[in-house]
């Protein structure tokens, strides 16, 4: 691949997925285009849609995907049958049998290098202990790696490894973009990275204090460590700051704010970049 001059790079985050989707909506209609597409979970989901198809047909086709998806055809079965999976399985809820099948018609059987911008994603190798970056090979068994998140799906095996959510090792991946030598990186990611953090006060909540300090410790430090020369721009959401252990955000199957998601970000980010802040970030570099 050719030293990239515009990259996405798109965070994980599950039903919040669809911020990133607003995000895009705006980018296409200012006629920015990337050079390459780097994703992490559902961030590598909505990734290679748009490697796909990079045009506001690839970005319309996305939107009404996310509206009209019900996650009960990618998770199904009732609490009751979730819990005796969990019993069965001993290690996960669900099966991915049903995301493979919804990933194939987004993507049907496409390769890698059969999409229209070069595409990668990350995903955490149980194996190495170590992030592992997928650019050539099935595409579909690359994003169930990357969007294996520990407990809630299996890891999946590839040639003799096992892979989970890339979350885990890098959630919003800009470091791989100055790696790959781009100039301009738009940073899609679900919010709630700026979510005040407080001292754990119930059992769930130290997980997930856990995880939030080890995900936006490498954000922080990889925006810290832009390279000279390269701009990075951070798009907005729209959303209101909210709370770091919303239980809203552990509600997989819920997308009733979808639309609501996209139409936030979407005039967040059409606002960011038609104004002074996209300007000045051009310059500062």
């Amino acid at each position: 691949m050719t030293r990239p001059e515009v990259a996405f790079v798109l965070g994980g985050g599950g039903h919040r997925g669809a911020y990133e989707v607003g995000m895009m909506k705006a980018l296409t209609e200012q006629g920015i285009r990337p050079d390459v597409v780097l994703g992490t979970s559902i961030g590598a989901v909505n990734g290679a849609v748009i490697a796909r198809n990079p045009t506001a047909d690839g970005t319309a086709l996305l939107e009404q995907t996310w509206i009209d998806l019900n996650f009960g055809d990618v998770f199904p079965g009732s609490l009751w049958s979730r819990a005796l999976s969990a019993v069965r399985q001993r290690t996960y809820l669900h099966a991915n049998d049903q995301l493979r099948e919804w990933l194939e018609s987004l993507l049907d059987d496409d390769a890698f290098d059969e999409l229209a911008v070069p595409f990668q994603c990350v995903a955490a190798c149980i194996e190495d202990a170590a992030e592992h970056w997928f650019t050539s090979g099935s595409l579909i068994d690359a994003i169930l790696a990357s969007s294996a998140v520990p407990g809630l799906l299996p890891p999946v095996e590839i040639a003799g490894k096992h892979f989970v959510d890339g979350g885990v090792v890098n959630s919003i991946p800009v470091s791989r973009a100055y790696e790959l030598g781009a100039k301009t990186i738009y940073v899609m990611h679900v919010g709630h990275v700026d979510d005040a953090l407080d001292v754990p006060s119930a059992p769930w909540d130290v997980a997930v204090v856990a995880f939030e300090i080890a995900r936006r410790h490498r954000f922080a430090t990889d925006l810290d460590s832009v390279p000279d020369g390269t701009t990075v721009h951070v798009l907005p959401t729209g959303a209101e700051q909210g709370r770091y252990n919303d239980p809203s955000k552990l509600k997989y199957g819920e997308l009733s704010e979808a639309r609501e998601q996209i139409n936030s970000a979407h005039k967040a980010t059409l606002a960011y970049l038609t104004g002074s802040d996209h300007a000045s970030a051009e310059i500062s570099e």
